[in-house]
């Protein structure tokens, strides 16, 4: 567990400089990205379209109740996803988000809106708001703000890792209260 510590503060680590060098060029606001993004690069735009094709897998695995498309069609098999938050956690590999997928894929369903995207060869990024509704009307809907992180492999894009708190990049707040425990 150390070591996967390192590896992530190691690459939070690069993703800040990295950032601090795009800093003049990043948008503070949702509207601000959305203008930046509409300068797409043919690169971007591809890159746009591969994870929105990947998106949408995603939000029809839902619909489907169909963990096993997501764990094995949409993350690679080395993922981590992190859940923020006071009741958070660290998940590593396929075999420990498979049963997190079970489980909530029985009751929910998706809508993954991207707000800010970047490429640069076979890696990117996509900050969305990733919308979750409960069919049974009991339940509360709610947001997170989601960070995907993606690389090319073999020429297609697999989602390596995600970073998660329940909120919204589009209202910029975080919500006050945790979304409910799946």
């Amino acid at each position: 567990m150390t070591r996967l510590l390192a590896m992530i503060a190691a690459g939070t680590a690069c993703l800040i400089a990295q950032g601090s060098a795009m800093a003049a060029n990043t948008p503070t606001t949702a509207a601000a990205a959305k203008r930046v993004a509409s300068a797409d690069s043919p690169e971007l735009a591809a890159f746009k379209k591969a994870i929105r094709a990947k998106y949408d897998l995603k939000e029809k695995a839902f619909a489907n109740h169909d963990a096993e498309t997501i764990v094995t069609q949409f993350y690679a098999p080395d993922v981590i996803s992190v859940e923020g938050g006071p009741n958070g956690g660290i998940y590593v590999g396929r075999d420990q988000i498979r049963p997190l997928y079970e489980r909530v894929v029985k009751d929910s369903l998706v809508k993954v809106d991207s707000v800010y995207t970047y490429v640069n060869g076979n890696a990117g990024w996509d900050w969305t708001d990733f919308h979750v509704r409960f069919p049974d009307g009991k339940t509360k809907p709610f947001t997170f703000a989601l960070l995907f992180l993606w690389a090319k492999e073999n020429g297609q894009w697999i989602c390596k890792g995600d970073y998660f708190v329940t909120g919204s990049f589009r209202t910029g707040k975080l919500a006050s209260e945790p979304a409910p425990t799946p």
